[in-house]
């Protein structure tokens, strides 16, 4: 809701935006800027352009408003994270439902879907079948549906929590090559067995004592998407073998993982038998996607 000029609470928008990035930094927000435009533009029903473009007009903000945006401020400054205050997160071309029960997908596995994307393009045949194991929110499985559209694609998800998220995902994008499947990565989809193309999956990495250091990931994202066993590849270890079981002689395995797994990963990749094993790095120059041929 817009505050008219004479409403005797309104208060100068560009003021009240002020005050939201101070509680946030003071709360140690790195992006504190960003998600305060995020949260007003939340409140207001605005882009964040539409939030500066209301701050360059000299806009003002309702008492209304006004509080709704304090409750969300007094929870992001506890790190709940910003996504599960806004319901959605971009990825890509895409604005996906997020909230508890499933990860958030996060900028640097964008790497994994272009990946992904490119691998499904140059697959010589007329229809490649791409397959995201593991899915969460849809992210990489709806990135590959939507912009390689003669591909066919599946999503594997196995979470309770999760899985209506994903549902609702696919539901929203409606991508009419997509297929969704509950079920465990390691068994899923039997019937496509030595016809797959692109096998990609971000599966849950990080070793079962570390202890992420973001509040917003330690007390919000869902564990089964976090912990991957003593080392973090318990479930690496599984996708090898069954990506081995999926994928047609030439077809692509991408593996999302920590930056300091890349030489264990490759060792494990293999040991099993895959080929051209090599390593991506995402924007800030770390290790992030490994892939490999079958």
């Amino acid at each position: 809701m817009n505050a008219t000029p004479d409403e005797p609470d309104a208060r100068p928008l560009r003021e009240v935006r002020d005050e939201t990035v101070r509680a946030l930094q003071a709360a140690g927000i790195a992006d504190a800027e960003v998600d305060a435009d995020l949260l007003l533009g939340h409140v207001l029903g605005l882009s964040r352009g539409g939030v500066h473009a209301r701050l360059v007009i000299g806009d003002r903000l309702s008492a209304t408003d006004a509080a709704a945006l304090d409750l969300l401020v007094a929870r992001r400054a506890r790190r709940e994270p910003l996504q599960h205050l806004t319901g959605r997160a971009a990825f890509r071309s895409l604005e996906l439902a997020v909230g508890p029960g499933v990860f958030v997908p996060r900028p640097e596995t964008e790497l994994l879907a272009q990946l992904a994307i490119d691998a499904l393009r140059a697959a010589a045949e007329p229809e490649p079948i791409g397959l995201d194991l593991g899915s969460g929110s849809g992210a990489v499985a709806l990135s590959m549906a939507t912009e390689v559209p003669h591909a066919r694609v599946w999503a594997v998800e196995n979470s309770p929590e999760a899985f209506p998220w994903t549902r609702r995902n696919v539901d929203e994008v409606a991508a009419p090559n997509l297929e969704l499947v509950f079920g465990d990565l390691g068994e899923a989809l039997p019937e496509l067995e030595g016809r797959v193309a692109v096998v990609a999956s971000n599966p849950p990495y990080i070793p079962d004592d570390a202890i992420p250091r973001d509040p917003e990931v330690r007390l919000h994202d869902p564990e089964h998407a976090l912990y991957g066993g003593p080392d973090g590849l318990d479930v690496v270890r599984v996708l090898s073998h069954r990506a081995l079981d999926l994928l047609h002689p030439g077809g692509a395995l991408l593996i999302e993982h920590g930056e300091t797994q890349s030489a264990e990963i490759a060792a494990i990749l293999k040991g099993d038998g895959w080929h051209a094993v090599a390593h991506h790095t995402d924007l800030t120059g770390r290790d992030r996607v490994t892939t490999a041929r079958r």
